[in-house]
């Protein structure tokens, strides 16, 4: 993996989260009624407890909408002011309209520029990324980036192997630009994204589109699923986590010393932990709450990001790094100065 070069600083700053989540809980014990399993073998593997299912009627768009109320009521922002949307979802609500003009609609942001970014787990922190740009080039002020899921209209309800770590719900945050020389809080100071698609394969969902479009012939092999590799998932998802995170913090003259606070993607609470270990960091300084809602790909920093800041696990001039990994190959950390 080549080292990025250096960034030019972008003044942009989060200056509010907001995240929603279905009201229902779907917990181990409802999972081993229907597939072989057990509460003790799906928490030793993954420290998974429970997850939100969204309703029938509720698509990715109902999450996002209700995320990004949120984040604005927090930032004390109104629809008419956010300029462009951004919405990070492997599930979109169809093909196209891209999900992002959705919720242009049930929110009322009449002047935004909206569109979405397919980039799986990491596409929250990819999505971040683009909106910086934006705002670094003075075309917008103020944007919504949000991260969305609606997992559950992809998992294999019996496979035990994946069913067992996907849950649905929504994260957002509103990002504006900072003037300079101001003492603006929740600055984001660097972003590392990377791609491998000789890895494709480790992790897809490999019917529904162009490629494997879903046919009488082929409908009961499920290809419009998520598939999954699991053994080597967790080897690259380690390494490139970790090898995101010491490079974004170098772009920001940081090291792992400096960080108060580590938001990684909920996926494993084992990768969690290799990460966490790695980087020299205690239990205490990692934020997990997978164990209330499983992997939730795009949706799981922003949620995360949203509970850490409502649970007062923030303070400002923290050292924030978030990190992520997903299915493409890719892979992304940003670092944020609360």
């Amino acid at each position: 993996m080549s080292k990025p070069s250096s960034q030019p600083f972008c003044a942009s700053s989060i200056i509010g989260t907001g995240s929603y989540m279905p009201e229902k809980v779907m917990t181990n014990e409802d999972i081993s009624k229907f597939v072989d399993t057990s509460d003790e073998w799906i928490t030793t593997r993954t420290g998974i407890k429970e997850r939100r299912i969204a309703a029938a009627d509720e698509a990715t768009s109902d999450l996002a909408s209700e995320a990004a109320r949120r984040a604005m009521a927090a930032a004390g922002v109104t629809a008419e002011e956010i300029q462009l949307i951004i919405v990070a979802t492997v599930t979109p609500d169809m093909f196209f309209p891209s999900t992002a003009c959705f919720v242009q609609k049930k929110i009322g942001a009449s002047n935004a520029v909206c569109f979405d970014v397919s980039a799986a787990c990491s596409g929250f922190l990819y999505a971040l990324q683009v909106a910086r740009h934006f705002i670094n080039t003075g075309n917008r002020t103020t944007a919504l980036v949000i991260g969305a899921e609606k997992l559950s209209s992809l998992v294999n309800w019996k496979d035990r192997n994946t069913c067992v770590l996907f849950g649905d719900g929504a994260g957002a945050v509103v990002i504006r630009r900072a003037e300079e020389g101001t003492d603006a809080s929740g600055r984001v100071l660097s972003t590392v994204m990377g791609s491998d698609g000789n890895l494709a394969d480790l992790l897809k969902v490999p019917g529904g589109a162009s490629f494997c479009p879903i046919t009488p012939e082929n409908v009961a092999t499920r290809p419009n699923t998520i598939h999954m590799e699991g053994r080597e998932t967790f080897k690259h998802a380690v390494t490139r986590m970790l090898e995101a995170s010491q490079q974004a913090l170098e772009i920001a003259g940081l090291t792992a010393a400096d960080v108060a606070l580590v938001i990684p993607h909920q996926a494993n609470a084992r990768i969690i932990g290799a990460i966490a270990e790695r980087l020299g960091l205690p239990p205490e300084r990692v934020f997990m709450n997978l164990d209330k809602y499983g992997n939730t790909s795009a949706a799981t920093i922003p949620v995360a990001l949203d509970e850490a800041n409502k649970a007062g696990r923030l303070n400002k001039g923290d050292v924030v790094l978030l990190v992520a990994f997903g299915g493409g190959f890719t892979w992304a950390s940003s670092v944020v100065r609360w």
